[in-house]
């Protein structure tokens, strides 16, 4: 029975989920030529994004967390192009450019480490390392040569029909290393180039994802754990899980802060907390959407606490819950506002009027006709209403939790010259109203001066 008509999509996969007796017979139908070819066959054995897309590219991004096996990607796809049918016999590629942070790396990690390529490469067509010159020589003549992005001009003069580039964020100068390789691809038919990283929001990985000749794969570190400590992955996971870092490092997600954005990665990293104090006052904030279709904006609503007893100065906040839904009905928002509320035990829902009027409050009052309820007019950009809650983080005064993703990233998409996001910022809209009903609109009543009539 083949892995398609088992539904799955590696030997590995059909392998764990075999039967004694399923397993022996598969084994026993091999020939001892496939036997013992078995271990090296990574098409077997690999996970669905490790595996080379169909059809003509010019680059293929492995994006992934740490540990998600894109080394083992990268290795085995040079493999692909420089073996042969027999130990001797000429590949797709007979020149290969091996690039990464430093020539060390690359040694350490593409070369020679437990996934690199000599690892991954069968005995018969194992390369040998020129340590003197940089280089991996196969048993057919193929020549893989070692280079440092660090020294882009290394690579001005020699031609590649192939190459593999690691960790290409990390590239201090990759840009420049980047461009030396691509004009360095000009042998052959059909020269390609696979990218290996945890993705970086730097402009060189950000162009080559958005060229029509790029495609993209990517996992989460947990995609691999297989082959992964299971304390390494309970500890990234109790460290991270939940956080924007945790999203770039180990979903491999491209998590973008835009230029002169009021709010960055690392602010929101310095912001986050593990251990929710008491709280003297907690609201939830809804923005609904104009419309309620599944293609409509999403209805932002976002918990936040905050302890507001004593010198305005300081007072604190944490952001608890982003609850907010998608294409849900005017009936369905209020219900999901009403049940945050609830599970927070929230003193007031604050709303954001201005599309609906009356009706918002009158939605929300068909359900709970006790709900403490506030309007809120929106006079001003929303990057206007926005800047003095971003001063409050600046400020070091809002703390998140875990599991914030999708509205940290409204929140660094928000500019000093406005949204550059794609949509509506309704998320972030209703965390602005709930910092703004807490702390913002209070702080600016207690230090409002006192006008004295003679």
């Amino acid at each position: 029975m083949t892995l398609k008509e088992h539904g799955l999509k590696s030997g590995a996969a059909w392998l764990a989920s075999a039967t004694p007796e399923e397993v022996t017979e598969f084994l026993g139908s091999l020939s001892q030529n496939a036997f013992l070819s078995l271990p090296w066959l990574f098409e077997f054995w690999a996970l669905p994004h490790q595996l080379p897309p169909r059809g003509a590219w010019k680059t293929w991004v492995i994006m992934g967390g740490r540990g998600a096996g894109k080394t083992r990607a990268g290795a085995e796809w040079v493999r692909l192009q420089v073996e042969g049918p027999g130990p001797g016999d000429p590949g797709l590629a007979r020149r290969v450019a091996l690039v990464g942070e430093t020539v060390d790396q690359v040694r350490d990690v593409m070369v020679m480490g437990d996934s690199g390529i000599i690892a991954c490469s069968p005995p018969d067509r194992k390369p040998e390392w020129l340590a003197s010159k940089h280089q991996l020589v196969w048993p057919n003549g193929a020549i893989a040569q070692v280079f440092s992005a660090h020294e882009p001009d290394s690579m001005r003069g020699p031609q590649f029909d192939a190459a593999w580039a690691d960790e290409l964020g990390k590239w201090k100068k990759g840009g420049e290393a980047w461009d030396q390789l691509q004009f360095a691809l000009r042998l052959g038919k059909n020269p390609r180039c696979v990218v290996t990283t945890t993705p970086r929001s730097v402009e060189v990985l950000k162009a080559i994802l958005k060229n029509p000749s790029t495609v993209i794969t990517h996992a989460p570190t947990e995609a691999n754990r297989a082959h992964l400590a299971e304390s390494f992955l309970a500890e990234v996971q109790a460290r991270y899980g939940g956080t924007r870092l945790g999203r770039q490092e180990l979903d491999g997600v491209l998590v973008e802060d835009e230029e002169g954005a009021l709010w960055t990665t690392a602010m929101l990293e310095r912001a986050r907390v593990g251990v929710v104090p008491e709280f003297s006052r907690i609201v939830v904030a809804v923005d609904p959407p104009v419309t309620a279709t599944k293609q409509s904006d999403e209805c932002g609503i976002v918990v936040v606490g905050a302890d507001t007893r004593g010198d305005p100065k300081d007072w604190r906040a944490v952001v608890l819950e982003d609850a907010s839904v998608k294409g849900a009905s005017p009936e369905g928002w209020a219900r999901a506002a009403l049940a945050a509320m609830e599970r927070h035990g929230a003193d007031r829902l604050v709303a954001e009027v201005n599309q609906g009027g009356d009706l918002v409050e009158q939605v929300v009052r068909t359900i709970d006709p006790q709900v403490p309820f506030r309007a809120v007019h929106a006079t001003r950009s929303k990057m206007l209403r926005a800047e003095p809650v971003a001063a409050l983080y600046e400020q070091g005064r809002v703390a998140h939790v875990r599991g914030l993703g999708a509205l940290e990233d409204q929140m660094c998409k928000m500019t000093a010259v406005g949204w550059k996001g794609s949509g509506s910022p309704d998320r972030l809209d209703a965390l602005v109203w709930a910092l703004t009903e807490l702390i913002v609109a209070p702080m600016g009543q207690v230090r409002r001066p006192t006008v004295r009539t003679l």
